[in-house]
């Protein structure tokens, strides 16, 4: 519980003090996007399949910070430093490093309590070494369809 006011604190606080530049209409989709996909996906693993839970198995209000304030700020700080004019290298490397980073995260957010908040059923670690590119590229597609018809409303 610790780590997970800390961070949604700490996430939070970073997104909003840095980000510039991306549009709030953009800012509100990245944030509405990210939390129906991640809803859409725990709704299967973590609440149908017990893959991962947050707190407890079971539907749990102290869960909703980890649904609604946690990922959203996180995704608008990838895509803001995202280097989407540099070279491809540039760019892998950039998704080495954010892969890193939310492994990490999730190793440490699974500190028993009262630091941690996230536990495996049968999922593995690597299961999201695989998955978090993918969904990484979908934010980043999505991002940029918006991006797009954004500019064409506005133009």
């Amino acid at each position: 519980m610790i780590l997970l006011l800390a961070s949604v604190i700490g996430f939070n606080a970073i997104a909003f003090k840095k980000v510039k530049g991306i549009s709030k209409n953009k800012i509100v989709h990245i944030w509405v996007f990210t939390i129906t996909f991640q809803l859409f996906f725990d709704i299967f693993i973590d609440l149908k399949y017990h893959g991962y839970w947050y707190f407890t198995k079971a539907i749990d209000w102290v869960g909703i910070p980890a649904y609604i304030m946690l990922i959203p700020p996180v995704n608008l700080l990838f895509l803001y430093w995202f280097p989407f004019k540099s070279s491809i290298i540039k760019k892998l490397q950039y998704f080495v490093i954010w892969e890193i980073l939310l492994l990490i995260y999730e190793v440490v957010s699974q500190i028993p309590h009262p630091f941690g908040f996230f536990h495996y059923g049968w999922w593995k670690l690597w299961y999201s070494v695989l998955l978090n590119p993918i969904l990484l590229i979908i934010l980043l597609g999505y991002y940029k369809w918006i991006s797009k018809l954004e500019n064409e409303v506005c133009s």
